[in-house]
């Protein structure tokens, strides 16, 4: 290896700790050692360890359930783990793979065996390392690549913006115009997704801003943003808002883009002739003090197979289900359900008899 490994010791006797200690004098290790779980955190608070030689017994809390605390946690669960023990009996082993454990060794130590298992989960950390890194590699790259894109997208909706102006077009090229700059803005929307879905997984969470919204003035929004294109679809598009009067707290931002993804997908996935609905109402949960959103947006559509239903929502499902021509699946749905949980709301998809979707959000 190119670098020294760190290797965290983690046993209360010091006659075990420096048995360790010499049968890994000839290996290039970096060697820490931890005499009980206190002092194992505060070590894996400093330094993130490529392989954790962890004794069961330990005199506050043992090894297992140190094992599992270290598992649960982002920041150290890829880190291989080797219970160091001299019980015995499956229960053991089976409560140790329960907790998380990579591998074991039982006491008295064996030099070879020692040597043998710290090796073999250093090829496993350094491949994890690796794959990592090709994945920080390939996510910069689309994110710089997402960026470049926003320039000449600006540009085309700018200059049709422009062009639009121009007395001298015909209707029926105004109204050409009118597509391409929505067009354009749908793209700019999902570049928008990207960079944000990017951005909830680098910091962990998506930010929210919350602020009086009034259901009579998101419906206008709804309206004018997808009537055109729902009419060029020749399809019906029926806004149906509850107590329009009634005001509900959110991000207006992001939940504008929830509705555009989730309507977006229901005009394109719509037949012609058929229709979409979009249901708005405020509701009151029993444990609130505020008034909440319900929106349901309804289609004709082909509708979502059942085994799909609680994996459309899901990043690492997307591809696999383009590729098998699953309808109405994409990067906006992943959008939309981060932005959901950053509200601390709900999304769902249900069947729209006798066929389509309903995509249920409470808010």
């Amino acid at each position: 290896m190119s670098a020294k490994a760190t290797i965290l010791i983690v046993d209360d006797e010091h006659a075990a700790r420096d048995l360790i200690r010499g049968f890994l004098a000839t290996e290039p290790y970096n060697l820490l050692f931890a005499t009980n779980a206190a002092e194992t955190f505060s070590v894996l608070q400093a330094v993130a360890p490529d392989v954790i030689l962890l004794d069961v017994i330990l005199p506050d809390v043992d090894g297992f359930e140190v094992c599992q605390k270290i598992k649960s946690d982002t920041r150290w669960q890829h880190i291989p783990i080797i219970l160091v023990t001299a019980l015995d009996g499956e229960k053991n082993f089976e409560r140790g793979y329960e907790s998380g454990a990579d591998d074991f060794l039982h006491k008295p130590i064996n030099d070879y065996e020692l040597r043998v298992r710290v090796r073999s989960m250093l090829r496993i950390k350094k491949q994890y390392d690796s794959l990592q890194q090709s994945l920080r590699m390939r996510e910069d790259l689309s994110n710089m690549m997402v960026h470049d894109m926003r320039n000449p997208l600006t540009s085309i909706i700018g200059y049709s913006t422009f062009l639009k102006m121009k007395h001298s077009l015909l209707p029926e090229d105004k109204r050409q115009v009118d597509m391409i700059i929505h067009q354009a803005q749908r793209l700019d929307s999902f570049l928008n997704d990207m960079l944000l879905v990017a951005k909830q997984e680098q910091t962990g969470r998506m930010s929210v801003e919350l602020r009086p919204i009034r259901l009579k003035l998101l419906a206008k929004a709804i309206e004018s943003t997808h009537r055109f294109t729902a009419e060029s679809r020749r399809i019906e598009l029926v806004v149906d808002v509850q107590a329009p009067d009634a005001e509900i707290f959110a991000d207006s931002n992001l939940l504008q883009r929830v509705i555009d993804n989730l309507l977006s997908n229901a005009i394109k996935f719509s037949p012609e002739g058929g229709a979409v609905r979009v249901q708005l109402e405020a509701f009151l949960p029993s444990d609130a003090d505020r008034l909440h959103l319900r929106l349901r947006v309804s289609d004709n559509g082909p509708g979502i197979p059942p085994e799909a239903k609680a994996r459309i929502f899901d990043k690492f499902e997307v591809v696999s289900m383009k590729q098998r021509k699953v309808p109405q699946v994409g990067l906006g749905l992943v959008f939309c359900r981060l932005a959901v949980l950053a509200h601390n709301g709900r999304i769902w998809v249900e069947d729209n008899k006798p066929h389509g979707s309903v995509f249920t959000v409470e808010l």
